[in-house]
């Protein structure tokens, strides 16, 4: 039996430069950060005492003889990839799917850690991360920018630049007193809406060429932010940041935001926030504030119809913390 921690993650600027047919041109880079809320996937090869060869337990149970009638995509093509045959999948997650914190990405690469481990092979993090990426872009066929994969499986607070030569990960360098001060300032809330983060993609892909100025000015803003952390100057600089990156991504597509989107942004400036943005491609999910800790209880009181969730940032990326080797024969 294999368990993978993944780890969700939370992208402060650069949304939208991580898309191939932006960054390939212009380049790209996002600042971002994993922190601990995960996702679970529990994976074994299925004992030979049912009529079917395959079990998934998601959202929903799937109960199979052919790799070809499984109905999640994700795992239907991964399985195919790496040849998967006769197992028990299980997948649990600390926040719900959709809901703009790479949650899908995440799923994709512990799977692919799962599914690596339950064959007795060693994936490194770029592998994962690689993998992920061509089984959500090309085989699935979804529409979106690859930093959640790179995110969820190398972990950290990173800068990930983009080319046309591919990617690379720098740790960003902040006092730890620095981090510490940031993670304390950020309050997260969940809007209780979720959407499907393809359906905005398609949109975003199709305005990369019009909207070209306001993603090289949210790509200069990534500079911008790591000067302010790896810098001494006012913290709540990175707040103001974040407001202006949200009022330029707002811009990319209509379905970024929504007129209840925009309400409850408003509530917690006027309450004392600085900044912020919603997490992930728009259109519900998470709502992420800069505050300060004297002006906290207000935001909260004011945004008090909202789940509020506590968090810390997480160093590591997916991992395998479960591991029990077992023996295994093909069905003839």
């Amino acid at each position: 039996m294999i368990i993978t921690q993944t780890p969700f993650r939370m992208s402060f600027f650069g949304g939208g430069t991580d898309f191939p047919g932006f960054y390939q041109e212009h380049g790209g880079a996002v600042i971002s950060t994993t922190f601990d809320k995960y996702c679970y996937v529990n994976v074994r090869h299925l004992p030979r005492f049912f009529d079917y060869s395959t079990e998934l337990s998601y959202a929903k149970t799937e109960r199979v003889t052919r790799i070809e009638d499984i109905e999640h995509p994700a795992i239907r093509e991964a399985m195919k990839l790496l040849d998967m045959h006769e197992i028990r999948l299980t997948y649990e997650a600390d926040l719900p799917a959709r809901s703009g914190l790479g949650t899908s990405s995440s799923f994709a690469v512990g799977m692919l850690n799962a599914f690596y481990a339950l064959k007795g092979k060693y994936a490194d993090k770029r592998k994962l991360a690689d993998e992920a990426i061509y089984l959500e872009r090309v085989l699935c066929n979804e529409s979106g920018g690859v930093q959640d994969q790179i995110a969820a499986s190398f972990g950290g607070f990173n800068r990930i630049n983009f080319d046309a030569e591919g990617y690379t990960v720098n740790p960003v360098i902040i006092a730890p007193q620095r981090k510490e001060d940031l993670n304390r300032k950020l309050m997260l809330f969940f809007t209780g809406f979720s959407r499907f983060s393809s359906d905005i993609q398609v949109e975003a892909t199709r305005n990369l060429k019009s909207k070209q100025a306001q993603l090289l000015e949210m790509l200069s803003l990534v500079d911008d932010a790591e000067k302010v952390l790896t810098s001494q100057c006012d913290l709540n600089e990175f707040g103001r940041l974040l407001d202006y990156t949200w009022k330029l991504k707002r811009g990319i597509t209509s379905k970024v935001s929504t007129d209840s989107i925009d309400a409850v942004y408003e509530k917690a400036i006027e309450a004392g926030a600085i900044g912020g943005k919603l997490l992930g491609a728009g259109g519900g999910g998470f709502l992420l504030f800069y505050v300060e800790m004297e002006k906290q209880d207000k935001v909260r009181e004011a945004l008090e119809k909202l789940l509020y969730v506590p968090f810390e940032f997480e160093t590591a990326g997916t991992r395998v913390i479960h591991y029990t080797p077992e023996s295994y024969e093909p069905r003839k």
